[in-house]
Parts: structure tokens; C-alpha cells; sequence
């Protein structure tokens, strides 16, 4: 096995590369078991890291350690391979803390935990397998160790050509949907070839330019999206997760999102009940004034009538008092009438009657011959 390192990575200078490698894998193992037990909760481990109120990400302290490592990797002269292995080493640590919070780069986001973060899984696994190709001694499109000729050779001329054509077979299949393949044939060229002659996915920029949805090769893309590619990256989401945890938190937007559309729902609730108490209180308010109104209506009517009455009741007394005194007085006036009467016979004596006068002749009109 030392001898076998030695013939593949040491003597073909390989040894940064695999101290890059080895670092990467390290530090994302280490940095994910560190994040899950945090999430966890885990009494005695290393928590978030803050400045105040501000939390520090660890892509902050990856930027910082890539940028050490390439600078120092930029200054170590040829000859000094060991330096050069630890600034491979420095650099790999700090792409390893860049990649694994490539989601937030991405998104502006803290979806470390949503599904939106398994961009960062997928970012991770496609440097794995890029550094692992290379470190196979794998070179892109299929040449080891071929060197374009200068004079303008055949060979110059092919791997030329060859390049340009991977390069557009390359771009073709990262269109049509198909991440992994593209960059693994960059390596394999007979990937590039495959994905690029296949249906796109649907949903890539590639089916959205040139499927219309009521095509036959749309319908074959769905059809293999559901019969292969789903199961495909289930097993993937089962791998990531059993690496790097769960993606099972809401994104913060969406948190966001609904806590806006809650606090707008509120919001409504409140101005219903509002309208609702507002329209209460204005019928309580017409209903006590319409009894105000009645009572005000009915105690004026009762006073109406008792003055009525007590007007009716009035009157008759004094009609009853007036035609007493009427009738009392015309009575005393009768008898005195009837004793100055005799007392005047007496004095007189008796006498003839008056007879009463003849009735005037009427004259009868005469006329004339």
C-alpha cells in the first residue's frame, strides 16, 4: 500500500492534491458531526460563534483559511513540497468550510437546514468526485498527458477539436438538466456524448427552449423522470441525510412568509371584529334611541291625556256647578214673578179679560179696464 501511494501520488506530484483531498473530507466530516450535535443540543460541545449579536457562519472562517492556503501555495517556491502540501492542506480545510454552506452563498439565506440546503450536500459530493478523478490521475477529456504542439501537428489540431466538441457536448448536457453527467464527463467523454443525445429533464432550460408540453419527447422526459430519475435521487437525499443530517427545517422566507400572512390575517381579524363591534354599537345605539323615542312618545301621550282628562273633568264640574246655579236662581226669579203677580190682582180687583184683536183687513188690489 506504501509503495502503491508512493508510485501514484508521490512520484507523480500528487501529494498536494491528496493533502487537499484528505483535508476537504476531514474537515466536512468534522464540521458536519460538529453542526448536527449542535442542532442536537449536546451539552459539552462547541456552539455557534458570535460577535455580539451577529452569528458567525463557518463559511467566514473557509474564506479566511482558502485565502491563506492559495496565497501561501502561491508563494512557496518548487522546491519546497512539504509547504506546498500544507498550504493544499489549509486550502482544502477552508473549500470544505466554503462548500458546506454553499447554500447560503447561493440563496443570500440561512437554508442551512432546509431543503434548499442540500445544494451545499451536492456542491460537497461534486468536489469529492472531481478531486478524486484528478488524484486517479484522470485528466479532463480523456488526455493524460497530452500536450497541444506548438508547430501546429495533427495531434495539436485533434486535441483541439476534441476539446471544443467535449466542451460543447459538456454545455448541452448541463441544459438539458443533467448536473452529475456533465461533470463527470468531463472526465469521461463518453458521458457528455450520452447525455447530450437523451431527453433533457424536464424543467431545464433545454426542455423549457425546445419541448413544447404536448410533444412526444416532453411526455418520454416525464415518463423517465418518474421511473428512474425519482428513485435516483431519493437514494442520493437518503445518502446526503445520512452524512449530513436532515434537511427538514421550513426555509426562513417561507417562515417569514407565513408569519406575514399570520400577522396579515390577524390584522384582518382585528378590522372585522372592529366593523363588527362598530356595526353593534351603531344598532344598539339606533335601538336606544327608537325606545328613547317611544318612552319620550308615550309619556308625552300620557300627559297629553291626563290633561285631557283632567281638562274634561274640569269643565264638567263647573257645567254641573253652572246649571245648579242656573236653575236655582231661575226658580227664586219664578216664584217672585208669581207673588208680585197675585199681590197685584188683589190691589186691582178683578177685571175683563182682554179679548184679543182682530187680525187687519187686507186691501185687495184693483185693476184696471
Amino acid at each position: 500500500m506504501i509503495d502503491l501511494f508512493r508510485q501514484r501520488v508521490v512520484e507523480t506530484g500528487r501529494l498536494p492534491l491528496f493533502g487537499f483531498f484528505t483535508a476537504f473530507i476531514v474537515t466536512f466530516v468534522l464540521t458536519r458531526v460538529v453542526v448536527r450535535l449542535i442542532r442536537a443540543n449536546v451539552s459539552g460541545w462547541f456552539g455557534n460563534v458570535r460577535a455580539g449579536d451577529t452569528h458567525v457562519h463557518h463559511v467566514v472562517f473557509g474564506v479566511v483559511l482558502m485565502l491563506v492556503g492559495g496565497i501561501a501555495s502561491l508563494a512557496t517556491p518548487d522546491a519546497y513540497v512539504a509547504l506546498d502540501c500544507v498550504a493544499a492542506v489549509v486550502f482544502g480545510a477552508g473549500s470544505a468550510l466554503v462548500l458546506d454552506e454553499f447554500a447560503l452563498l447561493l440563496h443570500l439565506s440561512d437554508v442551512y437546514w432546509t431543503e434548499k440546503g442540500r445544494a451545499s450536500v451536492d456542491a460537497v459530493f461534486v468536489a469529492i468526485a472531481v478531486s478524486g478523478l484528478l488524484l486517479l490521475g484522470i485528466r479532463p477529456f480523456g488526455f493524460a498527458d497530452a500536450v497541444p504542439d506548438p508547430a501546429g501537428s495533427v495531434l495539436a489540431r485533434t486535441y483541439f477539436a476534441s476539446t471544443v466538441a467535449n466542451l460543447l457536448l459538456a454545455v448541452i448536457t448541463l441544459l438539458k438538466g443533467k448536473i452529475w453527467t456533465g461533470l463527470i464527463g468531463l472526465f469521461l467523454p463518453v458521458l457528455l456524448v450520452v447525455g447530450a443525445i437523451r431527453v433533457a429533464r424536464p424543467g431545464s432550460p433545454w426542455s423549457r427552449w425546445r419541448y413544447d408540453p404536448d410533444s412526444r419527447k416532453y411526455q418520454r422526459a416525464v415518463r423517465r423522470e418518474v421511473r428512474f430519475r425519482r428513485p435516483l435521487i431519493r437514494a442520493k437525499i437518503w445518502v446526503q441525510e445520512f452524512i449530513a443530517g436532515r434537511h427538514d427545517l421550513i426555509p426562513p422566507e417561507l417562515l417569514q412568509r407565513s408569519a406575514d400572512a399570520a400577522e396579515r390575517a390577524h390584522r384582518r381579524r382585528l378590522a372585522r371584529a372592529a366593523r363588527r363591534a362598530a356595526a353593534r354599537d351603531r344598532r344598539r345605539a339606533v335601538a336606544r334611541d327608537r325606545r328613547r323615542a317611544v318612552a319620550r312618545d308615550q309619556r308625552r301621550a300620557a300627559a297629553r291625556d291626563e290633561r285631557r282628562a283632567a281638562a274634561r273633568g274640569g269643565r264638567g264640574v263647573a257645567d254641573r256647578l253652572q246649571r245648579r246655579a242656573f236653575a236655582r236662581g231661575l226658580a227664586v226669579s219664578r216664584l217672585r214673578t208669581s207673588a208680585a203677580a197675585r199681590r197685584l190682582a188683589r190691589r186691582l180687583g178683578p177685571e175683563e179679560p182682554p179679548q184679543s184683536p182682530s187680525p187687519p183687513r187686507r186691501k185687495l188690489p184693483t185693476t184696471r179696464r
